[in-house]
């Protein structure tokens, strides 16, 4: 079985997850786009109502549209979404209701390039890693959907770690990432020029090899201030990953 038919059955299982009336989270890349077209053929035949999509580029964005898929941006869905909860939930205990209201979506379905034994990720090969963890943060269950090959004993053993920054601090961030010891690139379009993320940034590709700690890798990356994002997802992010084989579909969970 060809790739390209183990990825659309890992995304396929994961949307039979995806349930009437909910706000569904969809993700970027060439395993994502299945969910994506899968759910909008089961809203076109029927099977599935009232559902809404986020997406995490303006790439899928325009694929979902086209496929008939009712969309609402982030700041849509929290306004919608705030002033009908809070009209419901006046006397709920403040810390409980501003947990429930950062998790407005309900399921997001995404890939991810690499995913080690503890099921921390690497995503943003396809360039939209902002926008998919601030979807992921506001998701109640991630749902990650990889073939076999992505899956690793340590991130960093098949793939770099994407890092966005600023077009201002590109050269500054070039050396903290090699002051780290990574070997870096800086991500090239398809026209030759600089990679210019949606929301008009850079992206420095840095390979770390095999990175022994994520979690201390990943604070080192937020602390910094060129840095807008990176692709280190960890575990907690996560609900199930979606791994498919020949012999089908494994779901693995966070313990």
């Amino acid at each position: 079985m060809d790739y390209s038919k183990l990825k659309q059955i890992a995304a396929e299982k994961a949307v039979e997850e995806v349930k009437d009336g909910m706000i569904v989270g969809l993700g970027t890349g060439s395993t994502a786009k299945f969910a994506t077209i899968k759910i909008a053929k089961k809203i076109k035949d029927g099977h599935l109502k009232n559902i809404y999509g986020i997406p995490t580029s303006k790439k899928t964005e325009e694929l979902a549209a086209g496929l008939g898929i009712p969309l609402l941006s982030l700041n849509q869905l929290f306004k919608l979404r705030t002033k009908n909860f809070e009209r419901r939930t006046l006397n709920v205990e403040p810390r409980t209701l501003n947990v429930e209201r950062t998790n407005l979506i309900d399921i997001t379905i995404d890939g991810a390039d690499e995913v080690d034994s503890d099921l921390n990720l690497i995503k943003g090969g396809g360039g939209a890693l902002l926008r998919e963890k601030v979807i992921a943060q506001n998701t109640k269950r991630l749902l990650i959907v990889v073939d076999k090959t992505k899956l690793s004993g340590r991130l960093g053993e098949k793939f770099f770690v994407p890092v966005e920054v600023l077009q201002f601090a590109l050269e500054s961030e070039i050396n903290f990432l090699e002051s780290l010891d990574a070997v870096t690139n800086i991500r090239k379009g398809d026209d030759g020029g600089f990679f210019v993320t949606d929301e008009g940034n850079y992206i420095i590709d840095a390979n770390f090899g095999k990175i022994e700690n994520p979690a201390e890798l990943n604070s080192l990356l937020n602390e910094r201030a060129g840095i807008v994002e990176h692709g280190i997802f960890l575990n907690e992010l996560v609900d199930s990953v979606y791994c498919s084989s020949n012999d089908g579909v494994e779901i693995l969970g966070v313990s």
